[in-house]
């Protein structure tokens, strides 16, 4: 009763080196986000966790100045000085594809026309 079996996807199979792509578990598009925890007094990188959905520094202060402050940002392109510092958020995207409606004309067929004669 206290211990519910959870029925959201977690997104496993889906790489975290792109930046979106569907999810062959449940079929939605998914896009990873990386996000970074700074502090708002010193500027420093912290280390990012997400707990309960939210994102949070690792430790509850500062290393550097012991504010207990601090703010996110996204990172566009993750590099290697940054991934221990920032977290992987898998988060549910717009459709790519959505529905489309697509038209065609189909030509009309031209009258037989043999040897300059018209048959009409």
């Amino acid at each position: 009763m206290f211990f519910r079996k959870k029925t959201e996807c977690t997104h496993l199979k889906v790489n975290p080196d792109v930046e979106g792509q569907y999810c062959p578990d449940c079929g939605k598009y998914i896009e990873n986000k990386w996000y970074m925890v700074r502090c708002t007094c010193c500027n420093v990188k912290r280390k990012t966790i997400i707990k309960q959905g939210l994102l949070q520094p690792l430790t509850k202060y500062c290393p550097n100045c012991g504010a207990q402050a601090f703010y996110s940002q996204e990172v566009k392109n993750i590099n290697f000085i940054d991934i221990n510092f920032a977290a992987l958020k898998k988060e549910i995207g717009t459709n790519k594809t959505g529905d489309r409606n697509q038209l065609w004309v189909e030509r009309e067929p031209e009258p037989v026309r043999l040897l300059g004669l018209k048959l009409n």
